[in-house]
């Protein structure tokens, strides 16, 4: 066998465990219910590999959860690469936040069922998003946008009125409108909107 390789079993769980997330995240945002019969078959394996890999509802529940956070971090380096520090926290905020908010409605209820079990939402996803903003906000104090006083967890509650936001209504618009106001909270002195 050669160094770093992946054997094809190994490659074939892993494609199938990525196959059932993005089945079941599917299936949450559309009617928020879980059936692994429906989302074996969305993902096109058996309902004994759902099991295999997710033994619980909730577990495949946290572990969507845990996935689509995972991407809304892994995308902040990718933004800060592309765009200006300003712009990349608005396409953040706006077109990838408030996107995952207003699409994920059935995930969120489904969360909350499996949290009531469980207690809490794991702590990582949290930290997760707190470094994310961090990230932004130290990239954007560093530019001279913002103030480098600013509390990332704040920042976040902040963000978190997206959740209130109509997902048929305007949301776009209104989240760009949340992003401005939170900016200009934030904004170093004689800085503007960040649109």
């Amino acid at each position: 066998m050669t160094t770093g390789s992946v054997s094809p079993r190994r490659a074939d769980t892993r494609r199938n465990h990525e196959r059932i997330l993005v089945a079941a995240a599917e299936s949450l945002a559309a009617t928020g219910d879980v059936s692994f019969n429906a989302i074996a078959k969305r993902a096109e394996v058996g309902v004994g590999t759902v099991y295999r890999h997710f033994p619980t509802p909730e577990a495949l529940i946290l572990a969507v959860y845990e996935r689509e956070v995972r991407h809304l971090v892994d995308v902040v380096p990718v933004l800060l690469g592309k765009y200006a520090p300003h712009e990349a926290f608005r396409v953040w905020a706006t077109d990838h936040l408030a996107h995952y908010m207003m699409t994920k409605r059935g995930l969120a209820d489904a969360l909350r069922t499996a949290t009531a079990s469980r207690g809490e939402l794991p702590a990582s996803a949290y930290e997760s998003m707190v470094g994310a903003v961090t990230t932004l906000l130290k990239a954007n104090a560093e530019a001279g946008a913002v103030r480098a006083d600013l509390d990332p967890v704040t920042v976040l509650r902040g963000l978190g009125g997206l959740l209130y936001l109509d997902p048929n209504g305007e949301w776009r618009r209104h989240a760009a409108d949340l992003a401005d106001l939170l900016w200009r909270g934030m904004a170093a002195p004689g800085d503007g909107p960040c649109r």
